[in-house]
């Protein structure tokens, strides 16, 4: 199977969906990994990381999805993305498709399968892709809140405690 990584182009999402290990644990299963140029520099992952553990590295998302059985990404395809989805193609990635009526079009016109990670069970019901995402949200809530109270980000000027 040929599994292709794009890089992310979503505002302020600097993850890769794989990492070089990931990597080399595909290839080593005899799969073909083929990388967006660039996809992991917000993640701090350079090219030739990926390519030292066995990834083709492709010019561009074109080119990535072009050639790629599987896309693994880490959000959701944006619009300028769809035309790229092929027929028979898998996609997995976080897809968050309740508010998004347009992706659920595209998705549906291009016959790709998606496969969201939100929506992955054990069969505990346990969600194993969800939790650790979760857990970075509830974690960052905190952080996020504690920035919006500071004065030149328009906030009262007061800290979590109150003072």
């Amino acid at each position: 199977m040929i599994i292709g990584v794009p890089r992310e182009i979503k505002n302020n999402e600097n993850r890769v969906a794989i990492t070089p290990a990931g990597v080399d644990e595909l290839c080593r299963a005899g799969h073909i990994v083929v990388v967006e140029k660039g996809a992991g520099a917000g993640s701090g992952i350079e090219d030739e990381e990926y390519t030292a553990s066995g990834a083709e590295i492709a010019p561009d998302a074109k080119d990535v999805y072009a050639r790629a059985d599987m896309i693994v990404k880490v959000k959701e395809p944006l619009e300028s993305e769809y035309g790229l989805l092929k027929e028979k193609q898998a996609l997995f990635t976080y897809l968050h498709l309740a508010p998004n009526p347009k992706l659920i079009n595209a998705l549906l016109k291009s016959q790709v399968m998606g496969i969201a990670y939100e929506t992955v069970q054990r069969e505990d019901k346990s969600l194993p892709l969800l939790k650790p995402m979760s857990e970075v949200a509830g974690r960052m809530s905190v952080q996020v809140g504690a920035a919006m109270l500071l004065k030149h980000n328009k906030g009262e000027g007061i800290l979590l405690g109150g003072v």
